[in-house]
């Protein structure tokens, strides 16, 4: 888990707690009737939208977005100039033996391919097949965020009108006034926080992660390509410098020598 979302979540839920114990406690923020309404119904209505095969997936692209390590672009990087020197001093059937122990999946097939003599632009047309699918794998979880994002507060304002009305239709018993008015005023609480606390910022947090993986992807393309053709690992080396912003090239170019 990065920084950033461990930060989020504590600061996120631990300040709203806080908040709730200075103001009387958490028991007085509990409410069944209310969460069945918002839970239940932004899943149900988030299921009308989607398969039941994507919506099971959903704990894997949450797993995806919280616990998913930063990818460390230097150390791709390292490891195509390593390719590339060793290519070039042996050969790229020398490379057969490097990428058994690799765990990169993707990195390991480009270069495999490579190993194999199939075409440059052969290699590109086939990797680039695959970057397609895991972007749209990406959007999905994404959008099913988005979906239950913008689902929970219209759920929280439907809790609302039935509170509402319940308690219009008790006037006359003043007792019942008490847990209508809580169901009214706690959906539309409960819609907020799975909105803006759950559900946006991890669609968030997934589109933020899609475009890391998919800049590693290009990159490793792009150095799968050089390896084909041969490049000098210099110039191997200042193409994939190129996905990076200035700040990061230098340090990546003195990690390198």
């Amino acid at each position: 888990m990065d920084i950033a979302t461990v930060f989020g979540v504590v600061s996120a839920f631990g300040l709203v707690c806080i908040a709730i114990f200075m103001g009387g406690g958490i028991a007085l923020f509990i409410n069944l009737p209310s969460l069945m309404i918002v839970v239940g119904g932004t899943l149900g209505a988030t299921m009308i939208n989607y398969r039941l095969k994507d919506m099971l997936g959903v704990m894997a692209v949450v797993k995806k977005a919280l616990f998913t390590r930063n990818i460390a672009v230097n150390e791709l990087i390292n490891k195509f100039l390593a390719f590339a020197q060793k290519a070039r001093k042996e050969g790229i059937l020398a490379l057969e033996s490097e990428i058994k122990d690799l765990d990169d999946e993707f990195v390991k097939k480009g270069v495999q391919l490579s190993i194999d003599g199939m075409e440059p632009q052969e290699i590109r047309d086939v990797l680039e097949t695959e970057v397609e699918f895991v972007k749209a794998r990406h959007q999905l979880g994404a959008d099913i965020f988005m979906t239950m994002g913008t689902f929970a507060p219209a759920l929280g304002m439907i809790g609302t009108l039935i509170g509402l009305v319940q308690m219009l239709q008790t006037m006359d018993d003043p007792s019942t006034i008490g847990p209508s008015m809580a169901v009214a005023l706690l959906t539309t609480f409960y819609g907020s926080i799975m909105a803006n606390i759950v559900c946006l910022p991890i669609a968030g947090k997934l589109k933020t992660r899609s475009k890391e993986e998919v800049l590693s992807k290009e990159m490793s393309i792009q150095g799968v390509i050089s390896l084909s053709n041969g490049d000098n690992p210099r110039i191997l080396e200042q193409k994939l410098l190129a996905f990076l912003p200035p700040s990061q090239r230098t340090s990546a170019a003195s990690k390198n020598g």
